[in-house]
């Protein structure tokens, strides 16, 4: 079954029970109310959902869950691994269990030329028949795909879709179209450049605060792209101080707590798998703030 690679899809984060297995009945859950407030598709393990800390089995399992939990809806496991045979069998499992496409990234820890990162990438894309997003995000990932990479990919992978596109350079989207033409589709992958990716041609946006805010971000994501812009800036200026918190080191416990207090503790906690930390003190203090502000303030979508 193909994707229509429009929308917003949240990129989900992994609940965790108080022993630090994965809570599923709550990802099962959240799940169902992500679609239920407008939601096109969920992109599950991502570095979000803390996938670098989460065994290939739980990486199943969460799959699994989802495709159970949400059936209609295109589940899109992010791919990611120390080693390409792992990356390999992850895809594989994936089309098993179910998953409709998959976000595809360059290895954990290992950034190396481009005959490297090609000859992975290519074998993760090659390894199933499903559409697949190419993920740039060189600010985590040290891997930077060039426009003219990412359209030799294209070339060469006709089940390569659309781009992933976290560069944090707005000149990256316009680089893209200008390489590729509408040979694939553009995503954002940044929170706090959505409206700038929507105004450039992005059909769709893999988004951290969409977990706790779906309504804000769909709505915002509709206006921007139906060309709607000064209305859209009414949600966008609102949100900023949400969608930053996507873009910093601390954006999993950042996020989690969005989730955890827009949420009422109803799809979430704090927890979260060493070796991050759950956030302190005046820390957690100025956060806790600025999400409370947000939530009394939010505008009627």
């Amino acid at each position: 079954m193909s994707i229509q690679w429009k929308g917003v899809m949240p990129a989900t984060l992994t609940q965790f029970n108080a022993d630090l297995t994965i809570d599923h009945g709550i990802m099962a859950d959240h799940g169902k109310w992500l679609i239920e407030n407008g939601c096109t598709a969920i992109v599950v393990h991502g570095s979000l959902g803390e996938g670098a800390t989460l065994s290939f089995e739980e990486k199943v399992d969460l799959q699994k869950t989802y495709v159970s939990a949400v059936p209609n809806t295109p589940i899109i496991p992010g791919i990611a691994a120390l080693s390409t045979k792992e990356a390999v069998d992850l895809a594989k499992a994936a089309k098993d269990n179910g998953c409709r496409g998959l976000m595809v990234l360059p290895p954990y820890l290992y950034a190396s030329d481009w005959r490297e990162m090609k000859t992975h990438m290519s074998a993760v894309i090659s390894a199933t028949d499903l559409p697949c997003i190419i993920y740039n995000n060189p600010v985590a990932y040290k891997t930077d795909f060039t426009p003219l990479q990412i359209k030799e990919l294209a070339e060469e992978h006709a089940n390569v879709e659309s781009v992933k596109e976290s560069s944090t350079d707005a000149r990256r989207m316009a680089g893209i179209r200008e390489v590729c033409g509408d040979r694939l589709v553009l995503g954002v992958g940044v929170d706090d450049c959505a409206l700038e990716g929507a105004a450039m041609g992005a059909k769709f946006w893999i988004t951290g605060v969409g977990d706790a805010f779906p309504r804000h971000n769909v709505k915002l994501w509709d206006l921007a792209t139906s060309g709607k812009i000064e209305e859209a800036m009414k949600i966008y200026t609102w949100m900023l101080p949400l969608l930053r918190m996507d873009t910093v080191v601390k954006f999993v416990q950042l996020i989690k707590l969005q989730q955890n207090l827009a949420s009422d503790g109803k799809f979430g906690n704090n927890r979260v798998r060493p070796p991050r930390l759950e956030l302190v003190g005046a820390e957690l203090a100025e956060a806790t703030a600025v999400i409370k502000h947000a939530l009394a303030t939010a505008p009627k979508v």
